[in-house]
C-alpha cells in the first residue's frame, strides 16, 4: 500500500461532478467563433478544439485569419457561461458520493482541466468550501491549454498552497495518474461506470469504484495522517 496522506487532491469532472455534455461545449466554440467573425466554422475545428494543443489553436486561427489569444479567451468564457448554466438547470450534477468522502481528516484540494471560472463556480455552487480550501482550472489563454494535466503545473500549485508534497490525486483519466506521478504524489484511479471499458497503460496507485470505496479504503489502511 501507498504512504499516508495529509492532502487529498480531487479532480472534477468525472470526479465531483458529471461530466459536461460535449454538445454544451461545442456550442462555446461555436460562441467564440461567431464573435470572431466566423459564424459557419468547419465541424472539423469545432471538434478539434475540445481536447487540442496550444499549436492547434494557432493553426486553426491562422486558417480564418483571429487571433488566437482573443479567440481563445472566448472559448473559454463561452464555456464557463454555458457549463455554469447546465449547472443551475441540473444538467451537471454533483456526484451522491461527493460530500461524504470531502469530510476527510486531511486537507482537500481541487485540480481540474476545466477552466478555472468554472470550477470556482462548482466549489461556490455546491459549497464545498471549505472542506476545499483550494482549487484550480486552467487559465483562459492559450498558456492555460498547455498547463492542462498530465503536465503537473496546476496540481503543483494546489500542493505548494496545502503545504505538501504528500497527497493523494484522485481522478479518472490515464492524464490524471500522469500528472500524479509528475508532481510525486500517489494516485487513485475512480473507475466510474464512464471509465468501465478503459484500459490504462500505467498503474495508478489505487484503483476504486467511487468516492465511498476510496473512503473506506483510506479509513480501513490509515493512510490519512
Amino acid at each position: 500500500m501507498g504512504r499516508m496522506y495529509d492532502a487529498v487532491v480531487f479532480d472534477n469532472d468525472g470526479i465531483l461532478t458529471e461530466l459536461t455534455d460535449r454538445d454544451v461545449l461545442r456550442e462555446a466554440i461555436r460562441d467564440a467563433f461567431d464573435a470572431a467573425g466566423v459564424p459557419d466554422p468547419p465541424r472539423e475545428h469545432v471538434e478539434a478544439l475540445h481536447h487540442t494543443t496550444a499549436d492547434d489553436v494557432t493553426g486553426i486561427c491562422a486558417t480564418h485569419g483571429i487571433d488566437p489569444g482573443a479567440f481563445w479567451r472566448r472559448r473559454e468564457e463561452a464555456a464557463a457561461r454555458r457549463q455554469k448554466a447546465a449547472i443551475r438547470q441540473g444538467e451537471k450534477r454533483l456526484y451522491d458520493d461527493v460530500i461524504p468522502v470531502l469530510d476527510l481528516d486531511a486537507d482537500v484540494g481541487v485540480v481540474s482541466n476545466n477552466q478555472h471560472e468554472t470550477v470556482r463556480f462548482i466549489v461556490e455552487h455546491f459549497d464545498l468550501a471549505p472542506p476545499v480550501t483550494t482549487y484550480y482550472g486552467r487559465e483562459h489563454t492559450v498558456a492555460g491549454v498547455e498547463r492542462k494535466k498530465p503536465d503537473p503545473y496546476y496540481l503543483r500549485q494546489a500542493l505548494d498552497d496545502l503545504g505538501t508534497e504528500n497527497a493523494l490525486y484522485v481522478g479518472d483519466s490515464q492524464k490524471d495518474i500522469v500528472a500524479a506521478d509528475r508532481a510525486g504524489v500517489d494516485s487513485a484511479f475512480v473507475r466510474r461506470p464512464h471509465r468501465a471499458d478503459l484500459d490504462l497503460d500505467v498503474e495508478p496507485t489505487y484503483e476504486v469504484v467511487d468516492l465511498r470505496a476510496l473512503r473506506n479504503l483510506l479509513e480501513a489502511e490509515n493512510l490519512l495522517s
